[in-house]
């Protein structure tokens, strides 16, 4: 995996040097925001694990511009000591995949990184075009768009909207989309539920109806607001 770390604490950059290359990772990094936006749009990248507090441009500010103007699905792990709801909220709002508190377990690291991999790269199969109503999603190219609007979304996001997508109408049991997005790897919290919100921002909130559901106690449900009593 060829990884971009952003991130301006020298000693954790030298612990994730000495953890992660010898384990086979290719690794660049930079210790400001912009410096950290220019590689990003220079090089490829497997994944970017990202610091919240930087020099410059922020975490969130860059985030935000790898979806929005470099029109990039990368998969983003955020570090940060912000570790309340809304800090979370705001991180996977802004685009993140994934999102550690420090101080944090550099195997954890590993294991997040390699599930990011994991799904990324799962998500790449045959590409088909799904339509419920007004939104369409190419699975191929990875672009989803509402009423013609194009949505920004993460990589997590994109994997809910399939899942969702495949089933409509039909209810999505939270379990079934737990296991599309992190298989096995799980994590303790109801990340869910802040993956469920960051989709429904893009999805929903500029437009007059809602399509994403919450079915209290089983799951989640897309409905065509046409046909939708």
């Amino acid at each position: 995996m060829r990884l971009l770390i952003i991130e301006d604490n020298p000693d954790i950059v030298a612990n994730l040097y000495g953890f992660l290359e010898p384990k086979g990772y290719i690794l660049d990094s930079a210790a400001n925001g912009y410096a950290g936006l220019a590689l990003a749009a220079q090089h490829t990248y497997d994944a970017v694990v990202l610091d919240v507090m930087l020099p410059g441009l922020t975490g969130l500010d860059i985030c935000q511009k790898l979806r929005s103007e470099l029109n990039s699905t990368i998969p983003v792990l955020m570090l940060t000591a912000r570790d309340t709801l809304q800090d979370k909220v705001a991180g996977f709002d802004s685009g993140a995949d994934d999102y550690l508190v420090k101080p944090f377990s550099l195997v954890e690291l590993d294991i997040r990184l390699k599930a990011l991999l994991r799904r990324a790269n799962g998500a790449v199969g045959s590409a088909a075009i799904l339509r419920v109503g007004e939104l369409s999603f190419n699975t191929g190219t990875y672009q989803a768009s509402r009423a013609g609007q194009p949505l920004a979304l993460t990589k997590t996001g994109y994997t809910i909207l399939k899942c969702l997508m495949r089933e409509a109408p039909k209810v999505v049991p939270r379990h079934v989309i737990e296991q599309a997005i992190w298989g096995d790897d799980r994590p303790d919290s109801d990340a869910l539920r802040t993956h469920i919100h960051a989709l429904r921002q893009a999805l929903d909130k500029p437009f007059p109806a809602a399509m994403l559901r919450t079915v209290p106690g089983l799951g989640f449900k897309l409905v065509n607001p046409d046909e939708a009593a």
